[in-house]
């Protein structure tokens, strides 16, 4: 059976993709389309404050993009040099919270400890810190354009100091609808289709219903947590399967209980 992840490849230590090679320990043949591309802002601001780790508590990240924000910034302020010799030990004394193993492992890149990475989203990741916080310094909290604000409510109501930062803004893949169109032409209707968040679905959607005609109510839809199982249901969709926690082995899990007959996940 073939399943269609709406999401960029991102190989591991193994040189392949982890859903492609959870899936397929299932027999499933899963292909990749990426939906969603990310531009940088305020990566100036940015690196002034990361030089400044004395008035902050600690770090949040909760994507890989805000990751990948503090290796531009350095090196487009040329502090790449300053992190290495003396910023990042000074951070490293600091708390450094993180949602997913994939924001878990770029952290990691960047030479910094890390906590909270099996929360698996931000509500709990918002638990998680308002058991381990007292009100001091502020945590820096870079994000994107579309963040939710869960997290910085959650963390106000237990009078946790918080400064948010935005770096980077998500927009449509340029090649989103000739790569969806090769593939149904090609691949034909997948058995299921996996969403990865509720911006790639907002792009991604109408596509996928056009390509698929009346077929649609065929296919499988999942989501790989809650958030992005709401922003299916909202656009009146069935949601077959929302992966337990954010990883492939959950997700694959779950497919394949998904697209077995009687069975749902």
């Amino acid at each position: 059976m073939k399943v269609l992840l709406l999401k960029d490849a991102k190989e591991d230590d193994c040189g392949q993709d982890p859903y492609i090679r959870e899936l397929g320990l299932y027999g499933l043949e899963a292909t990749l389309i990426p939906v969603l591309s990310f531009e940088f802002l305020s990566l100036s601001s940015f690196c002034e404050k990361l030089s400044r780790p004395e008035d902050y508590g600690g770090l949040i990240f909760t994507s890989p993009r805000a990751v990948e924000a503090v290796e531009l910034c350095l090196e487009k302020d040329n502090k790449t040099e300053d992190w290495e010799k003396s910023l990042k030990d000074k951070w490293s004394t600091k708390s450094v919270y993180v949602v997913g193993k994939a924001t878990a492992s770029l952290v990691k890149k960047i030479g910094l400890d890390f906590e909270g990475e099996n929360c698996g989203n931000a509500e709990k990741l918002a638990e998680y810190i308002s058991s381990r916080e007292s009100p001091a310094l502020p945590l820096l909290f870079p994000c994107g354009t579309l963040k939710r604000e869960v997290l910085p409510n959650m963390l106000k109501d237990k009078g946790i100091p918080m400064e948010s930062i935005t770096v980077y803004q998500t927009i449509p893949h340029p090649e989103i609808q000739g790569n969806l169109h090769s593939y149904y032409s090609k691949q034909g209707i997948p058995a299921c289709v996996t969403f990865f968040s509720p911006s790639g679905l907002r792009y991604s959607l109408k596509h996928i219903q056009e390509l698929s005609g009346d077929s649609i109510d065929q296919i499988k839809l999942a989501a790989i947590g809650p958030t992005t199982a709401r922003a299916l249901a909202a656009e009146g969709l069935l949601v077959s399967c929302t992966a337990e926690s954010p990883t492939p082995q959950a997700l694959a899990s779950g497919i394949r209980g998904a697209l077995q007959p009687h069975c749902c996940c």
